[in-house]
């Protein structure tokens, strides 16, 4: 098992012993995740957020200097704080789980028995390997056992888990698991489209290709179901 304080294994050189960068650079271009729960350690929320903003940066501080920047400059003095305020207010809100959008549910009292359809729901997420942005559109369908959930609340479940590290195929499965359990029914299909700035801008720096992946429960998994979603995509 790692060591949580990875800055306390930081030899002189800047190097942290053990570490095989081969295996890491490759675990990461290959989209390697381990399971359908963000990893976190239970002492997560023990740092206020006006704490974890003060830590993040002094540290992003001091990877600038690292890197040579003049933090003297007008330009980059408050570069710091802006990306720790954004860190933790912003791009990674969705780790507290006091973020976690409200839902009410509604009955639903017309009787429809076809499935509803949600789809170009804008994406924006961060990649856990390289933190680096990947952006994209959430398709969601569902059809409902009794219960009925406002659109709008699709938009923020789907902002909810994309606002942490992430990786595409966690995310679909975080998204299409909490609609299932808020809606009490398996009849769920999600489909992200998502380009990958860790794949655009850096390594293979291919800007043409795309991701797919997807997540079919209850109904959706027969095939006639399946395409009508998908027909109503044009996928």
């Amino acid at each position: 098992m790692r060591e949580r304080n990875t800055l306390a294994r930081v030899g002189n050189n800047g190097e942290v012993p053990g570490i095989n960068e081969a295996a890491i650079e490759e675990a990461g271009d290959d989209h390697i995740f381990t399971g359908h729960d963000t990893p976190m350690r239970p002492d997560a929320f023990d740092l206020t957020d006006s704490e974890k903003i003060k830590k993040i940066e002094y540290h992003f501080r001091e990877i600038m200097e690292t890197l040579g920047l003049d933090l003297q400059d007008d330009s980059l003095d408050g570069t710091p704080l802006r990306v720790a305020k954004m860190y933790v207010n912003e791009t990674f809100s969705g780790l507290d789980p006091a973020a976690k959008p409200s839902i009410t549910l509604f009955e639903n009292s017309y009787k429809y028995g076809q499935m509803l359809v949600e789809k170009d729901i804008t994406l924006f997420s961060n990649c856990e390997h390289h933190f680096v942005p990947f952006y994209g559109r959430a398709h969601i369908a569902y059809i409902s056992d009794g219960k009925i959930i406002g659109l709008s609340k699709l938009n923020r479940i789907v902002q909810y888990f994309s606002k942490r590290p992430q990786v595409q195929e966690r995310l679909t499965m975080q998204i299409g698991s909490e609609l299932q359990q808020i809606l009490g029914t398996k009849d769920i299909a999600v489909v992200i489209y998502a380009r990958h700035l860790c794949v655009c801008a850096r390594g293979i720096k291919d800007t043409r290709s795309s991701t797919v992946t997807s997540f079919y429960g209850g109904r959706f998994l027969m095939e006639e179901t399946k395409n009508e979603f998908l027909n109503y995509l044009n996928l």
